[in-house]
């Protein structure tokens, strides 16, 4: 029962002016829907309306956790009760629910509330539990049209080609703004069995991204393994790899990908802040879900696009085979017929540089193939890499440098592409340190094996330089069961020849007479005598 004065219960004004009162404020309440608003009004119309100096309404939800407070003068309000004022407190419900309770303290005109005030009090709390209920829907409904718009944002940010990753902040951010939250976290499963934050927007991403949480006793954890929703009021986050971290209320959500799991989305607020509503916790786990659907159908788009794109590039690459290289072949041939029937010297030796132009022109194709034949999306290939370091090596010297692939040499394995690489730096360096050569060539070939080829036209291997270069290439071949070889051809210069079969098949020298018929193709038709 609240403390009522029941000696001075004679109202300060007549029954018909304490029914308008209660009338007006009753329609005050409806002034807006906004739940803070609402709440305050509530608070000011049942203050006026008892005469009292002070009022706090502390909202409830289901559980009857405290989830706000609004007052009015709360530095004055220990006060006034500790001079021993009285007090009035009337709980406001709505379709038979708590929806919270209010107080009110410290009459103005002296002396203790009445009965009458009681009255008026119990009344309004009848007219303002509908007005929290309705601000409260209104609040829900506002909330859920927000979370709606935020996931399509994140499905338009994904059609429209953003990176995953920024995707991902996207969702962090999002679901910071719409809880409140100081920090929004996305923490991923490694193969050592934590959690690596990959994504944290808030004040506290650089102390957090990148660290690795636990998932043994951790709350991320226990979500990731029975995929529960959980909302505490206090995170203490137990680095793996550095000191705890304690941080305010928090609910931990979880993010899939599929039927596999992508991670888990933690939404914190500041230390001492309200804990997170179990209908926040529900809207927050749909968003998370939603946004997890999202990301999944991107992926399914973009393998399907890429899928589309391999297709796609397999069939211009058989149909540069059977088609352009086919009818190439056969232009070979007939130039070649007519060079046995050359009148003079002269047309004899145009005719053969054209049939050695159109050798190029038929390796640059097939080097087409391969390159179409390479998986879109994969990174550079070691094609490209040889090509970046050959022009990055050469960049600043005048050497005239001349450069010939031949072979799938996207498809060398990735040890033997790291040194294929290193030997193509090693060699050119030393070809620009101490050859003096004007010329360089650089020749690169990968069937049974892969064969790098370095020559120039300089004054040869010195005798007083140092040979580590040489001896870190002949190094490398062993390692992968090759050869190292250097030649000093009679036209001078010097040639630097690095094999290394690939899958234990040996490799044979280029004039082997047991050579495969796609051998002899890929050699014409510049090994024909002419």
């Amino acid at each position: 029962m609240p403390d009522v004065d029941r000696e001075s219960a004679t109202l300060p004004a007549g029954p018909r002016d304490r029914l308008d009162a209660l009338l007006t404020a009753v329609l005050g309440l409806s002034a807006g829907l906004e739940l803070d608003g609402t709440l305050r009004r509530v608070v000011a119309t049942a203050a006026d309306l008892v005469d009292a100096r002070y009022g706090a309404l502390a909202l409830l939800d289901a559980d009857g956790t405290t989830t706000g407070f609004v007052v009015t003068e709360l530095d004055h309000l220990d006060h006034a009760s500790t001079a021993g004022r009285s007090s009035l407190a009337v709980a406001l419900r709505a379709r038979g629910t708590l929806l919270g309770r209010l107080y009110l303290t410290g009459k103005r005109s002296g002396g203790g509330f009445t009965e009458a005030d009681e009255q008026a009090l119990a009344a309004l709390a009848a007219a303002a539990g509908i007005a929290v209920d309705n601000a409260r829907l209104y609040e829900e409904s506002r909330s859920r049209q927000r979370w709606l718009e935020a996931t399509g944002e994140i499905s338009a940010a994904l059609l429209g080609g953003t990176e995953i990753s920024e995707v991902l902040r996207l969702v962090a951010s999002r679901a910071a703004g719409l809880t409140g939250a100081v920090d929004a976290v996305i923490a991923v499963p490694d193969t050592a069995g934590s959690l690596v934050v990959t994504v944290c927007e808030g004040p506290d991403a650089d102390a957090l991204t990148g660290r690795r949480i636990p998932v043994a006793g951790s709350t991320s954890g226990a979500v990731l393994r029975d995929h529960v929703p959980r909302s505490v009021s206090g995170l203490a986050v137990d680095l793996a790899d550095g000191p705890r971290v304690d941080l305010g209320p928090a609910l931990v959500v979880l993010l899939r990908s599929g039927e596999s799991t992508a991670g888990v989305l933690l939404a914190v607020r500041a230390p001492g802040a309200a804990r997170f509503a179990e209908q926040e916790l529900q809207i927050v786990s749909a968003f998370a879900d939603q946004a997890s659907l999202a990301l999944r159908d991107a992926e399914n788009q973009a393998a399907r696009r890429e899928l589309d794109v391999v297709v796609d590039r397999d069939r211009i690459a058989r149909d540069l085979h059977d088609h352009v290289v086919q009818r190439l072949f056969a232009v070979g041939l007939q130039m070649r017929d007519t060079l046995r029937h050359a009148g003079t010297p002269a047309v004899a030796a145009r005719l053969g540089r054209h049939v050695d132009q159109l050798q190029e022109v038929i390796e640059e194709i097939r080097s087409a193939i391969f390159e179409l034949h390479t998986a879109p999306g994969r990174g550079r290939g070691l094609r490209a890499s040889l090509q970046h370091a050959i022009t990055d090596t050469t960049g600043d010297s005048a050497i005239r440098t001349s450069v010939r692939m031949s072979g799938p040499l996207d498809r060398v394995p990735p040890v033997l592409a790291e040194h294929a690489e290193a030997v193509v730096r090693e060699a050119v360096s030393n070809v620009l340190r101490h050859s003096r050569a004007t010329e360089l060539a650089v020749t690169v070939t990968f069937g049974e094996a892969l064969v790098v080829e370095v020559t120039d036209t300089g004054v040869g291997l010195p005798p007083g330089v140092a040979r580590s270069g040489l001896r870190n290439l002949e190094e490398r071949a062993a390692e992968s069961g090759g050869s190292f070889r250097v030649e000093c051809p009679r036209a001078g210069g010097t040639r630097l020849v690095w094999t290394v079969p690939v899958r234990g098949e040996p490799t044979r020298a280029p004039g082997d007479s047991r050579r495969s018929i796609e051998d002899r193709r890929q050699a014409w038709p510049r090994a024909w005598p002419r």
